[in-house]
Parts: C-alpha cells; structure tokens; sequence
C-alpha cells in the first residue's frame, strides 16, 4: 500500500485506532498553557486535524476552532463531528490563515509527517506566519536518538462483531533524517460457518527524524521554546534522557 493508502482506505477505522487516546486530557491540557503563555485570545488551528476529534473539545472549550488536513475523507467526517468548524484540505508544510490565530496545535506526534527538515522549517515559517502576537504554537515530537527499534504500542477492541487489533512503533536507521511509523491492522470476523477470518492491512509511514536539539535550533529564529515532559497531567520540564516531549512555543 502506499504511504497514504491506509489512512485513506481505513479512514473510518480511523477514530477505533486511536481510541485509547485521551483526547479531552490532551485538549484541556494545552488549553491550561495557553491560558499561562498565550495572549487569552481563542482564535484556534489544528494542523494534521484528522477527524476532528481535538477540534471538537477546543469548541466545546469555548475555542473559535478550525482544522487543517492533507487528506479528504478525514477532513468529511471531521465536518460532520464540528459542523460549526471550518476545515481545509491542506499540506502543514505550506499553509496560510485569513485571519491570525492566537493558538496553533499538531497532536498525535503529527508533526513529523513534514517529509524532510526543510519541509519542517517551512513548516514552522508558515506556523509562525499565521500566529498573532503573543500566539502559541503546541506540538508533541519524538527524538530520533531515543527512538527503540524494539518497542511498540498495542490495543484490541471489539467493533461490529469482529476484533480489531492495532499495532504501532518507531524506526530509526541510526543516521539521516527518515524515521519511519509502522502500522499494523488486524481484524478478526466470524465467517457464515462461525470460523474466524483475518483482514491485515500494514503500512509504513515515512516522517522526518529529528533531536530536540535540532528542534530547537530550528524553532529559535520564529520562537521561545519550552520543552515540557509529555504528561498531560503537569507542567513540568523535559528530561534529558526522555523519549518524547512537548513543545510549548511563543511567538516572538
């Protein structure tokens, strides 16, 4: 399959692979430092929105919200869940807002579906473009030099009489700025005759590898940059040996 060929197919499946996300935490979260860095204003774009399903708890936040997507069918299910919203079929890389936007977001480590550094960069040009004074720019990352091969992140669930199994983890070469997220789907479906059939799709996500440090060296030009622990629960600095991190940032 292609790279988008599973997010495009499987796109109602879309929302059961990330049930074991905690969607609201996340959101209330990042409402928390927006309120202890932004500018108070709630003028509010996610980049890479998916289904809408953060735009959603922005809303009900009290958020003027809206969504940015590179794929449709996403973005169709995403209107039905925020009819109020506005969504547009873009690419992050390259991306312009009518109106300045007092807080920016890229969940679910989508940050790195940038393909390479320089659509990175452009990516955060265009980010801090669109944000007014004082705006904040939310984003959760990965480093590549804490990336393990081994491990892996897993959950079932049951969904319309089958079982649906989802599989997903990092790889990292060791050098050059290609990571990759791999993605394993399952479903087990009883037949007419009871007998249990299996479905399996898999896909292989190219995305840019990046260190924190590297981040923010390129995030410094256009920002004042937080590296927090990725815990939604407090605010507390990153580690030096951490894995993931969130990344609160100012507008300079």
């Amino acid at each position: 399959m292609s790279v988008n060929a599973l997010y495009t197919d499987l796109s109602g499946y879309y929302d059961l692979l990330c049930s074991d996300v905690a969607y609201a935490a996340q959101s209330q979260a990042v409402h928390r430092l927006q309120q202890l860095f932004g500018n108070g204003r709630t003028a509010h774009l996610d980049l890479a929105c998916g289904t809408g399903a953060h735009v959603r708890h922005f809303l009900d936040l009290g958020y003027h919200s809206s969504g940015l997507d590179i794929n449709q069918p996403m973005l169709d299910q995403a209107a039905q869940r925020c009819p109020e919203a506005q969504f547009v079929l873009g690419d992050m890389a390259s991306f312009s807002v009518p109106a300045p936007q007092d807080l920016i977001t890229c969940f679910l480590y989508s940050m790195h579906y940038n393909p390479s550094i320089a659509a990175l960069t452009q990516c955060f040009a265009s980010v801090h473009a669109a944000l007014a004074a004082g705006g904040v720019f939310c984003f959760n990352a990965v480093d590549k030099d804490q990336i393990d091969n081994r491990l892996f992140a897993t959950h079932s669930l049951a969904h319309q009489g089958s079982t649906l199994t989802f599989r997903s983890s990092w790889y990292y070469a060791g050098h050059g700025e290609q990571q990759a997220l791999k993605l394993r789907i399952e479903k087990h479906s009883p037949d007419s005759h009871n007998a249990m059939q299996t479905e399996q799709w898999q896909d292989e996500h190219a995305m840019v590898a990046v260190s924190f440090a590297q981040l923010s060296e390129l995030l410094s030009p256009y920002f004042d940059v937080h590296l927090l622990a990725h815990d939604y629960e407090k605010i507390v600095p990153c580690e030096a040996s951490a894995g993931n991190a969130l990344l609160v940032c100012i507008k300079r």
